[in-house]
């Protein structure tokens, strides 16, 4: 038998409580396993500690019963590569790739269909959808500046226009959103549609004020 990948994740404040927290979550990962017939493969199992830019690197040595769990700067998680200092670079740098991909084939097939027909690949095949994906997390990164030039390529193919032009009209034109654009309102929608994991000011001084039901 064969089972989906597994996450999981331990926080403490002190490195002795993190050692002894993670002890006991491999036991029980150990019994649950057990219990349902299935093994963990230690081969394929890493684990990957969060540090902020200036914090201290603790170079934990993980085991379980003689099973060592090797460390990794980054991960993929449903499509997203995360990072031990979540920068997003790594999952940035697999979105260029594609995105590079896409503007190729957008350049491919310019001279062969209408401009409503390409803005159409760009939405639903190509740089839209892969852009738009977990573009709340890296979209206000320094490295999002190399998706904004592509993105800017591609208007210019599809729209053929000169490369030193206002891109400004283009955008409005083609009603296609700048990268920055798009991920305020991407971070717009997902506060909209969970307005209950954010606090009021209310909540959080208890003074009747005009603002007090403001997030």
């Amino acid at each position: 038998m064969y089972a989906d990948d597994t996450s999981i994740i331990v926080i403490s404040s002190n490195l002795e409580n993190f050692e002894t927290q993670l002890d006991k979550i491999f036991g029980d990962i150990y019994n649950w396993f057990k219990i349902n017939q299935l093994v963990l493969n230690y081969n394929k199992t890493h684990y990957l500690q969060f540090n902020m830019k200036n914090s201290k690197d603790y170079g934990l040595k993980l085991n379980y019963q003689g099973n060592y769990i090797k460390s990794s700067t980054n991960t993929k998680f449903l499509g997203l590569i995360i990072d031990h200092s979540l920068s997003w670079k790594a999952h940035i740098d697999q979105m260029l790739s594609k995105l590079n991909t896409a503007c190729f084939i957008i350049r491919t097939i310019q001279g062969m269909m209408s401009q409503e027909t390409l803005r159409m690949v760009y939405y639903f095949a190509y740089v839209h959808s892969i852009m738009s994906y977990g573009i709340i997390f890296g979209g206000n990164q320094p490295h999002s500046e190399k998706i904004f030039k592509i993105q800017k390529r591609v208007i210019r193919i599809i729209t053929n226009s000169r490369a030193r032009g206002s891109y400004r009209e283009l955008f409005k034109k083609l009603e296609i959103l700048p990268i920055y654009s798009q991920y305020i309102f991407s971070l717009s929608i997902f506060v909209i549609k969970n307005k209950h994991l954010f606090p009021t000011n209310y909540q959080t001084h208890s003074v009747h004020t005009r603002f007090k039901t403001n997030l």
